[in-house]
């Protein structure tokens, strides 16, 4: 079964690249939130939540990720339903709903972006960072979660239902 091949090297890259770019984000945010903290000096309030939100949202990628690559590397098809397709899909559409809130909001909050030269916003440039880096998360989660829902329809059609494995044997 060669598709299971590429799940098998699929699933840890994306993982593990949603992981790198959500770390990025989570460095930006932590940066600005500690900023907008000592010195008060955010744009406006909800510039500033929504900088708490996205750092929320990089946190829970983060672990949830590191999650599922550590549970995917040790037992993906043995039968545990915490590597099923469910409870892949029920993780990845709320970190997907996290992501596309987080996201249109800061752009919302920055008005879809910022000429930096002649804005006199204070840390501007990590701002833009910030939205970057949200909807670069943005397409990973949903690329994966795409990649789920194909798996899921794959697993149904095989006869094992939501529960199924993304995988169908073992080495």
């Amino acid at each position: 079964m060669a598709l299971d091949d590429h799940v098998r090297r699929f699933h840890p890259v994306t993982l593990g690249l949603l992981t790198l770019f959500s770390i990025v984000e989570l460095c930006i945010t932590a940066w600005l939130q500690a900023h907008y903290n000592a010195h008060h000096n955010y744009p406006n309030l909800s510039t500033r939540d929504r900088t708490t939100f996205l750092l929320f949202a990089s946190s829970w990628t983060i672990f949830f990720s590191l999650a599922f690559i550590t549970l995917f590397m040790h037992s993906a098809s043995t039968g545990s339903v915490l590597t099923s397709v469910a409870s892949h899909f029920v993780i990845f559409f709320m970190t997907w709903v996290f992501w596309t809130a987080g996201a249109a909001s800061i752009t919302s909050a920055l008005g879809g972006g910022i000429d930096c030269s002649n804005a006199g916003i204070p840390y501007c440039d990590q701002l833009m960072a910030e939205m970057a880096f949200a909807w670069i998360c943005w397409a990973f989660v949903t690329i994966f979660l795409i990649a789920i829902l194909g798996l899921g329809i794959r697993t149904i059609r095989r006869g094992s239902g939501y529960r199924g494995q993304l995988v169908s044997h073992t080495y």
